[in-house]
């Protein structure tokens, strides 16, 4: 779990955008997980089903409902104030833009792009086919790219 945990946070962060609803789908996963027991053949193996486990969990999430509202944390840190306060901007112009797509091109983007997962990977975590995923990011990163445009301006 704890090779894991990290990784499938981050993942339902980023497809959630709020860390109380992602650590509910992290917990969830492993739970799955140690409902069916630790029999996978490989790592990689193991690694595919949670990403599937809590990307189809996310997706359920979305449909349901919109994610609740969460303060953000306040962190030290040792750069300048204004520094932090622009790239934490930066940030939130960046998550939002993401929460604006559809929840399974949010998911391919989250999957490759920022998880550095490779393509057939996302296809076989999100059941759909390669060039699937490649048309989701490439649609979804057209209408990141106008979204973060109109900020620009």
């Amino acid at each position: 779990m704890r090779v894991h945990e990290t990784r499938i946070m981050r993942t339902g962060l980023r497809i959630l955008g709020n860390r109380a609803d992602a650590e509910d789908v992290a917990q969830e996963t492993f739970l799955r997980l140690h409902r069916r027991g630790t029999q996978f053949e490989t790592e990689a193996a193991l690694a595919a089903w949670l990403y599937r486990v809590a990307v189809n969990l996310c997706l359920d999430r979305t449909r349901a409902r919109k994610p609740s509202a969460e303060l953000r944390d306040l962190k030290s840190t040792t750069i300048s104030v204004e520094s932090a306060a622009i790239q934490q901007q930066a940030r939130d112009i960046l998550l939002a833009a993401l929460e604006e797509l559809p929840a399974r091109e949010r998911a391919a983007v989250v999957l490759r792009e920022i998880e550095g997962l490779e393509t057939r990977e996302v296809a076989e975590i999100l059941g759909v086919a390669e060039a699937t995923v490649r048309s989701q990011i490439s649609k979804a990163v057209s209408k990141l790219r106008a979204r973060l445009s109109r900020e620009e301006v």
